[in-house]
């Protein structure tokens, strides 16, 4: 996979070369900013399709750059498919049979977490979760997805994204890392910082909720 997207980088430069731009140049024409055109040429960045579409199209390659980034993105996703079967398949493996009265929950995909995780309509809820379940900020996130910072703001608070908006956001979930997936179903579950069952029902002004993963067993470190 990692050779994969350094194959996909060299092409990006080759074409880049060819048209005679710096990475400056390109960046400007495709709206994104110089260091993700450097990082994606080394392969050290898995960007979103809209990326490659815009890059296709301004380097004149007439969709081959976007063919082979699909094949990559392919790849990708079958790299997470097999790794959540492997890890889902450990689990039950190390598990102890339920209890009839927790049989149901301990059998649920979103409890364990190997779900995979859809959505069926973006509103600001989702769209903020998703950016915090990848740890990014605003202006990293929209970097990632090819979109203006205004643009993610406005998702977050007031617009519902456009369709074509909603699938480079089911692009960027489906390219999230197992971890970050279950942080995404975490957030949605758990949205707000006053959440009763995260603070075990008591008020704790300025301090963090407790999530279920720290629930069973995990805890932070004293500050």
């Amino acid at each position: 996979m990692a050779n994969a997207r350094k194959d996909l980088g060299r092409r990006l430069a080759q074409w880049r070369t060819n048209a005679g731009l710096r990475q400056v140049d390109l960046a400007k024409l495709i709206h994104y900013s110089r260091s993700q055109i450097a990082n994606v040429e080394v392969g050290r960045d898995n960007t979103t399709r809209f990326f490659w579409h815009n890059a296709d199209a301004a380097l004149g390659a007439h969709g081959a750059l976007l063919a082979m980034s699909d094949q990559v993105h392919a790849l990708v996703r079958d790299f997470h498919a097999q790794r959540e079967q492997a890890r889902d398949q450990q689990r039950q493996q190390a598990a102890v049979p339920p209890s009839p009265l927790t049989a149901g929950s301990a059998a649920s995909p979103v409890a364990c977490g190997c779900g995979p995780a859809v959505v069926g309509r973006w509103t600001g809820r989702e769209v903020r979760a998703l950016r915090e379940a990848l740890r990014m900020s605003v202006r990293a996130f929209a970097e990632h997805l090819g979109v203006a910072t205004a643009a993610v703001s406005g998702w977050e608070h007031r617009t519902t994204p456009a369709l074509a908006e909603q699938s480079v956001l089911d692009q960027a979930l489906t390219l999230a890392d197992t971890d970050s997936k279950a942080r995404f179903r975490l957030l949605l579950d758990f949205p707000d910082d006053t959440t009763p069952r995260a603070l075990g029902g008591r008020e704790a002004a300025g301090r963090s909720p407790v999530t279920p993963i720290h629930e069973a067993g995990r805890t932070r470190p004293s500050s």
